[in-house]
């Protein structure tokens, strides 16, 4: 299977250039699943990255419902989790500080029995990994669904060792997109980008993104882009390849590379999003 650039996709960015009459509703409206005690940032951050790619409308189920407003982004609507689905979005990203719970489990799988569009992200991985169930949903979904494992989630879906993982890179994504029948996006250093056809190899980025919440600022990235219309595919190949693309031009006045947050992330991926589009 021949590898190809993820950035030989970005003229499909262009679909996301806005006419002068439009609205909020064209442009995706999203829930997202998460935020358990602890956590609550992790899906803060995926709706932060969505709301800065330009999703229309998003709802935030907290696991934790101690927080009820964002203050830094109070665009973002955050509602009890059993609200979200009641909500009629149009996509969904579960993942980003899921937790293991047993209502963490009752949510994925409402998420696999929905009919939309699903990304999914961390502990929801690592309970597919566990559960049969679950992989048999994920199998047989109708729906466009993306995981986006990093090589330890890869590992526990594959049932190997994450230097295995590591040692065949090309053969663990498209083993994970054959087996689940979804889109992968197996994330690292050159992330790799996989349908049931095609491998992508993403070449943007640098070390300046190992810091904790990267992994949630491209699960909201991702679900941003798919959300206003982008395919699987091309959502997964530009995600990855704006969010490197983000730490390059970071790391361009910050030669060591120390210190980005995924919160300057969020702002940095527009910045890249736009010049793209000039």
């Amino acid at each position: 299977m021949t590898l190809r650039a993820s950035s030989e996709l970005l003229p499909a960015l262009r679909q996301l250039i806005r006419p002068l009459d439009t609205h909020k509703g064209l442009y995706g409206s999203v829930g997202i699943l998460g935020g358990a005690s602890g956590m609550i940032g992790a899906a803060l951050l995926a709706g932060r990255a969505a709301l800065h790619l330009g999703v229309g409308k998003i709802w935030i189920g907290l696991l934790d419902s101690r927080l009820l407003v964002d203050p830094s982004q109070p665009e973002l609507m955050i509602v009890a989790t059993n609200q979200i689905l009641k909500q009629n979005p149009s996509h969904l990203l579960i993942g980003p500080g899921l937790g293991q719970s047993q209502q963490a489990t009752e949510l994925l799988h409402h998420c696999l029995m929905s009919c939309l569009p699903l990304v999914l992200d961390a502990d929801a991985l690592n309970l597919i990994a566990q559960e049969s169930e679950f992989q048999s949903l994920l199998r047989t979904r109708a729906a466009v669904t993306i995981i986006t494992p990093h090589p330890a989630e890869a590992a526990r879906l594959l049932q190997c060792p994450t230097e295995t993982v590591q040692a065949q890179r090309e053969t663990a994504v498209k083993t994970l997109s054959n087996e689940f029948c979804c889109h992968t996006i197996l994330k690292g250093s050159n992330t790799l980008i996989a349908n049931q056809q095609e491998i992508w190899i993403n070449t943007s980025g640098n070390s300046a993104l190992s810091s904790a919440g990267q992994g949630d600022v491209l699960s909201g990235v991702v679900l941003a882009l798919l959300a206003q219309g982008l395919s699987a595919i091309e959502a997964s190949c530009c995600a990855a390849y704006l969010h490197g693309c983000a730490a390059d031009s970071w790391r361009k006045k910050h030669p060591n590379g120390i210190g980005l947050t995924a919160s300057e992330t969020c702002l940095l991926v527009r910045e890249e999003l736009n010049l793209q589009l000039n």
